[in-house]
């Protein structure tokens, strides 16, 4: 069983629980000021929070909210947006937010690109993500919750694993218990923070 930590992000400003053995990056590499890391110290998940400005017109509906969660989706992947797979979105509630406030979490994963000719072969079969986005219009910000859950050949049971059938395996089942850790306890503190970023 998973032990969680109440974690204060940026300064103090929004806080939540997230799992206890997991790191703050940005004490061991800059971080930008935009953003906050977390990093297992026993694997290689990582949970980044990241502040941006809100993509689309006002309002939301699943349209617009829809093409945003989209939009982010393709910043973060760059170029590697053919190969990715969505496997899931659906609407996402947060305990300590109002209702009011849309919130969206989708799955997905991507696979490294073929190694060139004669390069060694991929230790990273691919890397499932869980992105949760919070549509906070009156600040005219975009809070994505980003879980990375990269799957390196020989550190997970690759029988486990088929997303097509709904088997998640166990890091991908760990990455979606620390997402509804995040959903129950997360709460702003202070929201003025989304005029200062």
């Amino acid at each position: 069983m998973t032990t969680y930590k109440s974690t204060p992000l940026f300064g103090g400003a929004l806080i939540c629980d997230l799992p206890a053995n997991f790191a703050d990056v940005s004490s061991l590499r800059q971080v930008p000021d935009n953003q906050e890391v977390y990093l297992d110290k026993d694997g290689f998940t990582s949970i980044i929070f990241d502040i941006n400005e809100r993509i689309g017109g006002p309002g939301s509906s699943p349209e617009i909210d829809g093409r945003a969660l989209t939009t982010h989706l393709e910043d973060i992947v760059g170029d590697d947006l053919d190969r990715v797979k969505v496997w899931n979105t659906s609407p996402t509630l947060f305990s300590r937010l109002d209702e009011d406030i849309p919130a969206y979490t989708l799955i997905a994963t991507t696979t490294p690109a073929p190694p060139a000719p004669g390069a060694a072969e991929q230790t990273n079969k691919f890397t499932a993500i869980i992105l949760t986005l919070v549509r906070l219009e009156r600040e005219k910000t975009d809070l994505l919750i980003t879980i990375n859950v990269p799957h390196i050949r020989g550190e997970y049971d690759e029988d486990d694993v088929d997303l097509q059938l709904g088997k998640q395996g166990k890091l991908i089942g760990d990455a979606v218990e620390y997402a509804a850790k995040i959903w129950e306890t997360f709460k702003v503190k202070d929201w003025g923070l989304f005029n200062e970023i």
